[in-house]
């Protein structure tokens, strides 16, 4: 049976933030994510990787980020058996270009999508940004994909630039863990709301996000599913779709 024939059987993941905080904690997730990627390729058809599932990625012409050896080569396998393997950029790694597609294998979306899958509507993305809130996130994310500032960035040589970088990501990673580390409630959950307002434009069934690093799961309405993928730092959280319903999952049951 070739993998096109499967029955349907869709993973998302997000938020593993590997790089962080140090390369001995990141390792010990790392490898628990390929046991993840182990489990859920034996029945996959895709799997969504839905952003900052590096702490910290730049590319340049001739040079990438050292480590995440064991994660790189098992979504390199997956991809040479065949199994769609899709990349969403997120705030901490939207600096991977071709390397990740043309020696993996990975589908790399830069934007939100919206797919028809097994006719529910899907919106998929990272989550970062949406919405009309948080203007001067907004501005960073300008400038960070702005092609004069990546071009300026990677005439700075590695060792200096990635280590400023990788020391500025932890440190905002660090923040931003302190401040998501409570549901705020439907009303406040910028994402949440944000989904409300995507349905006053048109239905979808299934709105599918990262970002917000708490799991959580909502019925919208009675036909519109709302699904944050927490992350891979303390919760290790995956989403599986079968073709009809979505369900979020725990990898590690003492996390339950």
């Amino acid at each position: 049976m070739s993998y096109s024939d499967k029955p349907l059987k869709i993973y998302f993941v997000s938020d593993a933030h590997l790089g962080f905080p140090n390369h001995q904690e990141s390792l010990k997730r790392e490898k628990l994510l390929v046991e993840w990627l182990n489990m859920v390729s034996k029945d996959a058809t895709e799997i969504y990787l839905l952003g900052d599932i590096f702490d910290f990625w730049f590319e340049y012409k001739h040079v990438v980020p050292r480590g995440f050896t064991r994660f790189l080569g098992k979504l390199s396998e997956i991809c040479d058996k065949g199994i769609k393997v899709h990349f969403f950029t997120g705030n901490h790694d939207m600096w991977i270009f071709d390397y990740l597609p043309n020696e993996v294998g990975l589908i790399v979306h830069k934007d939100r999508e919206v797919r028809i899958i097994n006719q529910k509507r899907f919106f998929i993305a990272h989550g970062d940004g949406l919405g009309p809130e948080d203007t001067t996130f907004k501005l960073l994310k300008k400038i960070f994909k702005n092609k004069t500032a990546q071009w300026i960035f990677a005439r700075i040589h590695p060792n200096f630039a990635v280590k400023l970088a990788i020391k500025w990501s932890h440190s905002n990673r660090y923040k931003e863990s302190l401040e998501k580390q409570n549901f705020l409630g439907v009303d406040k959950e910028r994402l949440i709301q944000y989904a409300y307002r995507k349905l006053e434009e048109q239905h979808y069934d299934i709105f599918i996000f990262g970002h917000r690093h708490i799991p959580f799961e909502l019925k919208l309405n009675k036909k519109s599913t709302f699904i944050n993928l927490g992350d891979w730092i303390k919760h290790f959280t995956y989403a599986e779709f079968d073709g009809n319903n979505i369900k979020l999952k725990y990898f590690l049951k003492n996390e339950q």
